[in-house]
């Protein structure tokens, strides 16, 4: 039997820029509205413009998203999430200290930032593209496809 649903998801990495809004991006496009979803970072980046690129090539447009920390998530909407999943060891560390006070479960899917690839545009971006697939793969394994319609 495939695990229980949960019924809001918190995507969370180091600065809130490159994995968890991509991860929050897919994560938004397969399950709607059926499933709240946030993401939030240990430390507040600026938004990755490669992230932007890759996740537009798959219809996801994340060009909006303004990173957050945990704490001002806390702040705008509260950490009212039943499952966090961490995608960098400092947010493993955070969301496991979060679990003290907020009755969460917590994952941990360590994930390559690709933000230390260097080499040329089309070589980064083949680093962005690795996370991003690596991202909806794990997705789509541990929730499964999503019901009904393309919503």
């Amino acid at each position: 039997m495939a695990p229980a649903h949960p019924h809001a998801v918190l995507f969370a990495c180091g600065m809130n820029a490159v994995r968890s809004p991509m991860a929050a991006g897919l994560f938004g496009r397969l399950y709607g509205k059926t499933i709240y979803v946030g993401s939030a970072g240990v430390q507040k980046g600026e938004l990755d413009p490669f992230a932007v690129a890759v996740m537009e090539e798959v219809g996801v447009d994340i060009s909006r998203h303004k990173p957050v920390t945990f704490e001002e998530l806390d702040q705008l909407e509260g950490l009212s999430f039943d499952l966090i999943v961490t995608l960098s060891p400092p947010a493993h560390h955070k969301a496991l200290e979060l679990t003290h006070t907020i009755a969460a479960d917590v994952v941990y899917w360590p994930t390559v930032d690709p933000t230390s690839i260097e080499g040329s545009r089309e070589q980064r971006l083949d680093a962005y593209r690795e996370v991003r697939d690596m991202l909806m793969a794990r997705i789509s394994e541990r929730f499964g496809k999503p019901g009904g319609g393309n919503e």
